[in-house]
């Protein structure tokens, strides 16, 4: 794809939400910008969000799994 210039972008975004972003983008040593653009291009790319958009996300892990972690951490109750 050829590149046409540049768009100017502007957003009303949460100030907390925005230095959280903030924080991880330089650990990761990208600027908001680049994230900005990263998300641009994967919608681009798949013509779809980069991720799902739910009311109802999968759990991170299983009941079982996370009293095997409770109990591994603290002990059995």
């Amino acid at each position: 794809m050829k590149e046409s210039g540049s768009t100017l972008l502007r957003a009303r975004v949460d100030s907390a939400r925005y230095k959280k972003a903030e924080q991880v983008f330089e650990r990761l040593g990208m600027k908001t910008t680049d994230a900005i653009n990263i998300f641009f291009a994967q919608v681009a790319l798949r013509e779809d969000l980069p991720f799902a958009v739910t009311t109802h996300p999968e759990r991170l892990i299983s009941d079982l799994d996370q009293a095997k972690d409770w109990n591994q951490a603290f002990g059995e109750y």
